[in-house]
């Protein structure tokens, strides 16, 4: 009986942590996906149309990261800023549904 108690509290503890696992890896990509945004909106500002090779590389490998599917690349500053708010949506969205 103790032992089924203690196999219980267990299982109970690795699935509280999973959750928080996967909280906080939600919440530092949210905040990964605010810092390009704030790079790519700065770009904006200054008229730059095209982006720099690295953040192409890092909205990139967010959209292949995701679950967001679409047809567009990142091939403007402001396409990008908007694929990087569809993920942003997507995990808002994958948020409220785990909660």
């Amino acid at each position: 009986m103790i032992e089924e108690a203690c196999v219980a509290i267990d299982d109970l503890s690795e699935r509280e942590r999973k959750h928080r696992e996967l909280k906080y890896a939600r919440r530092n990509k949210m905040r990964y996906i605010d810092r390009l945004l704030n790079e790519l909106e700065m770009l904006n500002l200054a008229e730059q149309v095209e982006i720099p090779g690295a953040l192409v590389v890092a909205v990139d490998q967010l959209l292949e990261d995701s679950e967001v599917e679409t047809e567009l690349r990142p091939n403007t500053v402001v396409t990008a800023m908007d694929l990087l708010y569809e993920i942003q949506d997507s995990l808002m969205y994958n948020q409220i549904e785990d909660e």
